[in-house]
This record gives C-alpha cells, structure tokens and sequence, in this order.
C-alpha cells in the first residue's frame, strides 16, 4: 500500500502527479489557509504533511501519531519545534538554493525603489502633482558606488554581494558568525564587526534566520549606529527588527528611510506607522513570489516528502534535525 499524505495548500497538476505516483494522498485545494481543526482532522492517517508552514506543538503532534515528516514548502522554518520534533522522531525539511537568486532581485529591488523614491515619485506623478520638469524634491540616493553591509551571509546574502558589487560597482561589506573566505575572493568584499558595518554602510540589508539570537538583531543601539542618511533594507524575517525601535528612528531622522518585506506581525496592520511614511517601501512579504520559484519550491518540497514517506532520505532536513535522516 503506498504511504498516506496530506498537502495542505493547492500545488499544480505536474507537483501533484509526483505525489500520486508514489503516495495516497488528500488535498487542501483552497486559497485561504487550512483552518487548523480541519488540518488535524486531515493528519489523523497520514505519514507525511506537506504545507508552507507547520506550527508544531504537542497537540499538534497527538493529532498525528504516525507522522514520520513534515514537508515545508519554504526556506524559513522557524515555526518547527525541531526539539520536540526530535523527541518524535518525526523530520522536517524545507526548500533551500531554489529561490536564492528570486529573493535578491527582490532585494535589489528594494534597494532601488528606496533609494531612488521610486515608489514615492509614481505616487507624485499619478497623484497629478508633477507639474515643473524639474524640482530639488526629486533629489534622490546613488546606489552605484555606495557601500553595502549584510548582516548574514548565506546562500541569498552572496547572491545580492555579487549583484552589488559586479553589476552596481558597489562596496560590500558583510558580518556572518564565521568568515566567508571564498565568497571574498569572489566578490572582494570584506568581512567587518557589526558595530563596524552599521557606522560605515549607505545601505544594511539584514539577512539572517529568525532564532533567539536574531529576534531584535537590530534595535534602538543598533539604528543608532547607523547614518543618518542610511537605508536599512529587511527581507528576512520582521522580528529580526525592534518594529518600535525602527519607527522612532525614521520619524526622528536617526536613518533616512527603509525597504522592507517583512514585518513582526503579518499581514500587516493597516495602522501600521510605516505604511504612512514616505521614506519606507513596503511589499507583502513576496520575496519567493513568482511562478517559477514557487514550483520549483513546491517540486523540491513534494521530493523531500516522498522520500521521507516512502524509506529514502530526503536531501534537505532541517540541520537540527538531519541525526533523524
């Protein structure tokens, strides 16, 4: 009998004829979030769960004894108890590599539109304000030639370094616990303090995991540091940022202005102070957000689940959880 599965969000026909070849499986085919009594109900069976986000508790876990993995269908993975995980014996997998070039052109992306008021300039000129061809107010930021810090040097970190430094000439520094030696050479960036980092950088993206280390990364001390004209750029996670801290620093001028993808709760709160400033580009946390790396994320993730159900090894556990594999 082939292992029994739930997907809990809709995937495309080809992902879904994977599954079918090696799983009987049961399917979420709404839009909407899987509520969750409908989602325990669902896991009750099954060997495996495939969904982009499983927040796993000890309820969640009575409500499927036999679950040997969880599938995300994301890179983070921060709302995985990988110790209470571990104590099942149950793995978890998520999709990295596949959207790595995806979210730094989101990146970039958003270092442009900030530092260029491109968002803020369409709304002037939609608005039916663009009345002289040439105004001080337009003035802007350079990006060619500046100097960008990243904080977090992983897989998506090094590919904005190489668009920064190959395509837009610019400066790069980074802080990562451990040196990146190879990826230096690469792209000759230079690895800095991040004391040194926030003092020297025109632009701070922060590209690091959601731990307990990383919640409030960057908070009031932190902007402090910054200069005054400098854009901090956060497309990782929203708690990495102290929200409050961030506010109070634009609205008193302590930094000149942010991009950001992510914020502490989501979907963001309409009164949000930063949805009414001017100096702040703000998008719905899209970084993975096109169609082709949302198939190749559903693809790895549908790979990961069949080998966890079916007595393989999947190749991307969880790297507190790979002893499981």
């Amino acid at each position: 009998m082939k292992p029994k599965v739930f997907i809990a969000k809709p995937i495309s026909r080809q992902v879904e004829n994977y599954i079918a070849e090696h799983c009987e499986y049961k399917i979420w085919r709404e839009e909407e979030r899987i509520p969750d009594d409908i989602l325990f109900r669902e896991i009750q069976d099954v060997q495996g769960l495939m969904t982009p986000k499983a927040k796993v508790t000890e309820s969640f876990i009575k409500q499927a004894p036999n679950l040997k993995i969880i599938s995300h269908i994301s890179v983070g993975y921060d709302t995985l108890d990988t110790e209470l995980m571990a104590k099942h014996k149950i793995i978890g997998t998520h999709t990295p590599y596949v959207l790595d070039h995806t979210v730094a052109d989101l990146i970039f992306g958003l270092i442009l539109s900030s530092s260029r008021r491109i968002s803020q300039l369409d709304h002037y000129v939609k608005d039916g304000k663009w009345n002289k061809l040439d105004d001080p107010s337009f003035l802007s930021k350079d990006v060619h030639h500046a100097t960008l810090g990243i904080i977090g040097m992983g897989r998506i970190g090094e590919q904005v370094a190489k668009r920064a430094a190959q395509g837009f000439d610019m400066n790069v520094l980074y802080y990562n616990r451990r040196p990146r030696p190879e990826v230096e050479e690469k792209y000759g960036l230079k690895r800095e303090s991040m004391e040194q980092l926030l003092k020297k950088s025109d632009f701070v993206l922060t590209m690091v995991p959601l731990t307990e280390e990383t919640h409030h990364l960057i908070g009031a001390r932190e902007l402090k540091q910054m200069k005054e004209d400098a854009l901090l750029i956060n497309a990782s996670r929203g708690q990495v940022v102290d929200e409050k801290a961030l506010i109070h620093a634009l609205k008193e001028g302590i930094i000149g202005g942010a991009g950001l993808d992510v914020f502490e709760k989501e979907p963001v709160d309409p009164s949000n102070s930063l949805l009414k400033m001017d100096n702040v580009v703000t998008t719905p946390h899209i970084g993975s957000a096109t169609a082709q790396a949302r198939e190749a994320m559903a693809l790895k993730a549908a790979e990961n689940l069949v080998a966890g159900v079916t007595g393989g090894k999947p190749k991307n556990i969880v790297k507190e959880l790979k002893h499981l594999g």
